[in-house]
């Protein structure tokens, strides 16, 4: 079974950086698309970013400009860079895969079970 992993949450001040990591089990195939989606108390799931097997991204327009997402395709891992993190940023983060990317830009089948994000002074 695909299981996906994600590390590097915490808490942070307003204008801080902080870098998520997910790393899929799955290692005998790649998934065409990966990305983070975003959720907080009493809001919606929401798509942070995205990025194919081919390196085409896609994000949110309120991250644009402070977030990078990357991926290594050999470690089926993807990677979230976050700087000029704002209190808004404040949600549990989750990674998601899609392994054909027939999806993409939206979440494809897989799901971790999420890293916290604080953003506070």
């Amino acid at each position: 079974q695909v299981q996906l992993v994600e590390s590097g949450g915490g808490l942070v001040q307003p204008g801080g950086s902080l870098r998520l990591s997910c790393a899929a089990s799955a290692t005998f195939f790649s998934f065409a698309a990966m990305g983070w989606y975003r959720q907080a108390p009493g809001k919606q799931r929401e798509l942070v970013a995205a990025i194919t097997d081919g390196g085409r991204t896609n994000y949110a327009d309120s991250v644009k400009g402070r977030f990078t997402i990357s991926r290594d395709n050999g470690k089926n891992t993807v990677y979230l860079q976050m700087n000029s993190l704002r209190p808004e940023d404040t949600a549990v983060y989750l990674c998601n895969a899609d392994r054909w990317g027939g999806n993409y830009p939206h979440h494809g089948d897989y799901w971790g079970q999420g890293t916290q994000v604080t953003v506070s002074s």
